[in-house]
């Protein structure tokens, strides 16, 4: 029994190291070799400090910038506690927050977009995603906000609409998912662009 008592303690202590250190250590090096960006969260800096991470959305709020979709995490867009907001078609909450979001984005875009309906406005702009903090918006929601953001920050139209399609990414792969405009992408890029 004392023998394999010990084969068990030297089992334990090698699986530990080898598949608690040495693997992971394997991994994490291969990582920051090929995929050094992601490996460390696809952060984002400007002037050498990080701005965020494209993975992740983070609250925009002011007018001169875009918003992104709306958060299911509380507080809002919280990385470290992402989920979703598990309402189905049926639940009236959905309605009801769909309506409220609706409100919000009517009040924000109608005096720069004339004739803006709540039939005009995208899906993403009034319904939270999957992990709710997604850093991406459809191009037709960037679209929307993008004369508020010229109007605002005086800038040409052109020039944001031009913005918008170099921020665009394509679906994976050619055709995995749906275009999208990562949005802090998209502000950093909007801030380089200047206006007021």
């Amino acid at each position: 029994m004392l023998r394999d008592l010990k084969s068990s303690a030297i089992a334990v202590v090698l699986l530990t190291l080898v598949l608690g250190f040495a693997i992971p250590a394997l991994f994490t090096a291969f990582a920051q070799l090929a995929f050094s960006s992601q490996a460390n969260g696809s952060l984002i800096k400007v002037d050498g400090k990080v701005v965020g991470s494209r993975l992740a959305a983070q609250a925009f709020t002011k007018p001169r910038y875009f918003h992104p979709r709306p958060s299911a995490t509380s507080p809002a867009y919280n990385a470290g506690g992402t989920t979703f907001a598990n309402l189905g078609p049926t639940n009236p909450d959905l309605a009801k927050s769909i309506r409220q979001n609706a409100r919000g984005i009517l009040k924000l875009e109608r005096p720069f977009n004339q004739g803006l309906s709540i039939h005009d406005i995208p899906v993403d702009a009034v319904t939270t995603s999957g992990s709710g903090i997604d850093p991406d918006i459809s191009p037709a929601n960037a679209q929307l906000q993008s004369r508020r953001v010229a109007a605002v920050r005086h800038v040409p139209l052109a020039a944001v609409q031009k913005l918008i399609d170099d921020n665009t990414d394509d679906r994976s792969l050619g055709f995995l998912g749906e275009p999208g405009v990562n949005v802090l992408k998209l502000n950093v890029a909007l801030d380089k662009l200047g206006g007021k």
